[in-house]
């Protein structure tokens, strides 16, 4: 099982802050003979008996040599992530979690925006001070 990045702890605390329920810590993913590992799995209940929303959330601190590389490594994480998830619990949504000035510097650039667009990245962007979540993406 990997490391969990620098800013797990601070994003699993956002989370709970936000009413969400850990589900899983972290959450096991298996494709053949392969194991994967996404720092978290959580759950939040809707109102009325409308059930519960599920998510999964990848945790990425950008602190590599190469803003560049980080984010091409995020993403094809993110995409293999999600394959994985759509076949085997495809009511889970799969959140890249990144703190707000990594979300300015490379998600607000266009090469972000291109991202986001065409391969339908859900953010979550936090505040790894305050530990709050201060945007979800979409």
């Amino acid at each position: 099982m990997p490391a969990p990045d620098i800013y797990y702890q601070t994003v699993k605390n956002a989370i709970i802050k936000d009413q969400w329920l850990i589900t899983h810590d972290p959450l096991h993913l298996r494709w053949g003979t392969k194991d994967m590992y996404v720092d978290l799995g959580a759950k939040q209940l809707l109102a009325a008996n409308k059930g519960e929303k599920k998510i999964a959330i990848e945790i990425k601190s950008f602190i590599g040599a190469s803003e560049i590389e980080d984010l091409r490594n995020a993403v094809g994480q993110f995409v293999l992530y999600r394959a994985v998830l759509r076949q085997t619990e495809p009511d889970r949504t799969l959140y890249l979690a990144v703190k707000n000035t990594t979300f300015i510097t490379t998600f607000e650039e266009p090469v972000g925006k291109l991202l986001i667009a065409t391969e339908n990245l859900n953010l979550i962007v936090f505040n790894p001070e305050t530990e709050v979540i201060t945007r979800w993406i979409p």
